[in-house]
């Protein structure tokens, strides 16, 4: 078993390649993973009716802000962890562990409280239209009662992957997600739930691995998570923020955008909601195998950093974008010959059919360029140029799709919303360049 110190010599001397698909894999898999959550559910509601699916879909931009400040504090504390651990300050980064845990555990108590109190409202401003109401008031209102657990699941399992567990950080996000494979349906046909058994499938399962993860801080080979490291230090709660605003920003625009996108598509009627969403949602799960090989490469790319070793930082970069754009690549050929099944395995609606060929078709096109921009989001903000991760963070979603979104359909109806997020790509990647090729630049 690996200690603390091996992980350091493993980061740090090791094969660039090497380290980064050792990390990469399983958070790869926890990254699938934790996109089946939804992919589930939408699978199996999609067969009750339209308007359980559309329910879902809207729901998805809340589920999408809480894993946003899980992400927040997970990165924030995560990046300064390995830092610290590259530097070989082993206390500092026990101290951050404690904090960032707290801090989201609270954000997520927060959120459940404020949610509650506003049910009705945010449901339609997420994008709900009186149809689909009442179906996105039941499942919103089981799923936020977990929003401290997954909150805080999601900060924990950051932290442990930017130590370079990534292993172990797998486990407690994958024993969730099995177990809403199997509660999901039992409790939607077997229990008659509908919608109300999907929402509570993924509660248990979230606070299940809630449980496992937070048993796996007490391995020998993470640092634990004890309630008297716990600090209230200005200095560290302006770490967590330079560390995780780009992550916010990425989590939460993306978010504001699949409700912009919601309240386009509504325009359109229940059918195009229900076939953007599923788009949305079947991309994530592509887009997943980047993030996971992004953050992947953040553990060496944190050590390293801290170990002033600059070259493996730039290999560790480029190794990570060749073999994302290549996947990306595959995929993209691939899932262009199959979009109408792929679609349709969601809903056999016609006009959900349609638009969501349409829609995903365009945004397969520019599937290649999406490794370049992942990445280097999470690069910039693994070595503290805030600025620029928070630019190349609000880039996809915020910068450039919500403006798109709302000019777009205006201009050219439906067909100007299936290639809103197409354009955005386009010039998220004219804008990464340039900004990674400045931080090259500094680095040498």
């Amino acid at each position: 078993m690996k200690t603390k110190k091996d992980n350091y010599t493993f980061l740090t001397t090791a094969p660039v390649h090497r380290v980064i698909l050792t990390m990469a894999i399983p958070t790869i898999i926890s990254m699938l993973v934790t996109s089946l959550y939804n992919m589930v559910d939408t699978y199996f509601v999609g067969k009750i009716n339209t308007q359980c699916t559309a329910a879902v879909g809207v729901s998805f931009s809340m589920m999408a802000i809480i894993q946003a400040v899980g992400f927040f504090c997970g990165h924030g504390s995560g990046n300064y962890i390995s830092q610290k651990l590259g530097a070989k300050q082993t206390e500092d980064a026990a101290v951050m562990a404690a904090t960032g845990f707290f801090y989201s555990f609270s954000f997520g108590i927060v959120i459940a409280i404020v949610s509650h109190l506003f049910l009705d409202d945010i449901a339609v401003m997420l994008g709900s239209t009186p149809t689909i109401l009442p179906y996105t008031r039941t499942y919103l209102g089981i799923i936020l009662l977990g929003a401290p657990f997954m909150t805080s699941s999601f900060t924990m399992n950051n932290q442990m992957r930017f130590q370079g567990n990534a292993l172990l950080a797998m486990v407690g996000i994958v024993t969730g997600a099995v177990l809403n494979v199997f509660l999901a349906p039992l409790f939607i046909f077997v229990f008659h739930m509908g919608i109300a058994g999907a929402a509570t499938a993924t509660l248990i399962s979230q606070i299940c691995s809630f449980c496992v993860l937070f048993a796996m801080t007490c391995s020998s080979r993470n640092i634990h998570i004890l309630p008297r490291n716990f600090s209230f230090s200005r200095q560290l709660m302006k770490e967590i923020v330079a560390g995780g605003t780009p992550s916010l920003s990425r989590q939460g625009l993306g978010s504001l955008a699949v409700i912009m996108l919601n309240v386009a598509a509504g325009a359109f009627g229940d059918a195009a909601i229900a076939g953007m969403s599923i788009v949305s949602r079947s991309c994530f799960f592509v887009f997943s195998f980047i993030i996971g090989l992004g953050q992947g490469f953040q553990p060496l790319c944190g050590f390293c950093y801290g170990a002033r070793l600059y070259s493996r930082v730039k290999e560790g970069y480029m190794y990570s974008v060749k073999l994302g754009t290549a996947f990306l690549i595959v995929v993209a050929v691939v899932s262009f010959a199959f979009a109408e099944p792929i679609v349709a395995e969601f809903r056999d609606d016609p006009e959900v059919v349609l638009v969501g060929t349409a829609a995903l078709r365009w945004q397969l096109v520019t599937f290649p360029l999406m490794a370049t921009v992942i990445v280097s989001n999470m690069f910039m903000q693994t070595i503290r140029k805030p600025i620029r991760a928070n630019i190349l963070a609000a880039a996809r979603s915020g910068l450039f799709f919500i403006p798109l979104v709302l000019i777009l359909p205006k201009l050219w109806g439906l067909f100007g919303l299936e290639i809103c997020q197409a354009v955005a790509d386009v010039f998220a990647f004219a804008i990464t360049v340039p900004l990674v090729w400045s931080a090259f630049r500094e680095m040498r």
